[in-house]
């Protein structure tokens, strides 16, 4: 008997015990090589000593201080830390406890910064299909992932999505990438001037989208083609880097490596790596200085933003992720991962496509792979994955609906930035293992 509310009540979960390294361990002993950090949250690990040691230290000087009296020394080292790494003028760091409170106060600060230059008319927010954004009931509203979204329809607010940037099963036959950027772009632009260029606040996508779609990154020049659309409506382009951020595809903001530079951009997941909650909105210095220059006051708030031990925390696991070179590490793991995949799974006649960015690694399933047709939902593929792979000592991130929210499925990768060749070569067999169970050849 539990009186846990837990996700899945009907569902018996195994007890954890303890971690280290790459590994979890329940409490019957089972280890289990943690391939997906979680939700592409455990970064480092876990049992980091220096990690573990600044917490420690933290709380017996000062564990938390409300924000409405006073700042701590951690949380301006943190977010000086943050400032000095963001690309462009990304200077102002508002800090939250994840990833859905995040997008929240991006949305409201994207909002209130109309409100105080005087277009309170700016309302409407654009994002992607097949996107997520969080489950708080705005960032649920902006989010394109129909499952999620379904029950709670009468409560959001409306939204607008275009079309994701989605080359393996959306770029057109003879189409480069170049013109399916372009394409998107275009339709981007259609939609703004649809519900009126002076009506729209921003446009919201996951730099590299996650959970909902499995490691979809960018094509060509994408980003700064949507960024080049958003300038010329004086449109704010907002980017959810809530998953992909904070190293997880080799750069510290993974906009870095599309040398694109948004007005906000959301992180968390890694920017504590489980080791305390913890999420960040960033803005640059013009949305900063209309609230400063205006009313001098975010209308927004929680508890427990800011709070002093998360923020000691993740400034320990930015420095380690710094001192120990972890980014060059990751970038090529990433390598060798996506590669081992390919090799490993070459024969496999269900999967389809292996993708992504660094240590942020999708793989997506098929019935056919000429045709790209979908697995048959109703097989919950991706749940079956996700419980053979657990068995087989694995913990893997899969989810369905890969396609429009009912068909179509995928696994997600995001193994801790520590992980070495051979732990990569440990993963690759495992999951190569499980999708042959699941999904026997004939």
């Amino acid at each position: 008997m539990t009186h846990v509310f837990h996700r899945q009540p009907k569902q018996k979960l195994p007890v954890a015990v303890g971690g280290k390294g790459i590994e979890l361990f329940d409490q019957d002993g089972k280890s289990y090589i943690d391939a997906s950090g979680g939700a592409a949250v455990s970064c480092l690990g876990h049992g980091h000593p220096v990690v573990i040691d600044a917490i420690k230290r933290q709380v017996e000087s000062l564990a938390y201080a409300h924000t409405s009296f006073f700042t701590t020394e951690v949380a301006e080292t943190l977010a000086d830390k943050l400032a000095q790494s963001a690309p462009g003028d990304l200077n102002h760091v508002y800090f939250v406890s994840g990833g859905s409170e995040a997008v929240e106060a991006a949305l409201k600060l994207a909002r209130q910064y109309f409100v105080e230059i005087g277009q309170p008319s700016r309302r409407h927010f654009i994002a992607r299909r097949q996107s997520y954004h969080g489950n708080t009931l705005g960032a649920l509203a902006i989010g394109g992932n129909a499952w999620r979204r379904e029950p709670f329809l009468p409560l959001l607010v409306p939204a607008h999505h275009v079309s994701p940037c989605y080359p393996y099963r959306e770029r057109r036959e003879g189409e480069n990438d170049m013109q399916y950027a372009q394409r998107l772009a275009d339709e981007l632009e259609a939609t703004i001037l649809e519900l009126g260029p002076d009506t729209v606040a921003a446009f919201v996508a996951e730099t590299v989208v996650g959970a909902t779609a499995g490691a979809l990154a960018p094509v060509g020049d994408y980003l700064k083609r949507i960024r080049a659309v958003c300038d010329k409506y004086g449109v704010l382009l907002i980017l959810d880097e809530v998953m992909s951020g904070m190293g997880r595809t080799g750069y510290l903001f993974a906009c870095e490596e599309d040398g694109v530079v948004p007005d906000l951009i959301t992180i968390a997941k890694g920017l504590g790596a489980g080791y305390q909650p913890i999420g960040a909105t960033l803005c640059t210095d013009r949305i900063y200085d209309a609230i400063v220059a205006g009313s001098g006051f975010f209308q927004h708030g929680h508890t427990y933003i800011g709070h002093a031990t998360a923020c000691a925390a993740s400034l320990a696991v930015q420095r380690v992720i710094q001192e120990d070179n972890l980014l060059a590490n990751v970038l090529a793991r990433g390598e060798q991962l996506r590669a081992g995949l390919r090799a490993a799974l070459a024969d496999h006649p269900n999967v389809g496509d292996v993708r992504g960015r660094g240590l942020f690694v999708g793989v997506e399933f098929v019935a056919d792979r000429n045709t790209k047709e979908t697995l048959d939902p109703a097989q919950k593929t991706h749940a079956r994955l996700k419980a053979t792979a657990k068995q087989n000592g694995l913990l893997v991130y899969p989810m369905g609906g890969t396609v429009d929210g009912v068909r179509g499925d995928h696994a997600l990768l995001a193994p801790p930035f520590i992980c070495t060749p051979a732990d990569i070569d440990q993963i690759i067999d495992r999951f190569a293992q499980s999708v042959r169970e699941v999904l026997p050849v004939a």
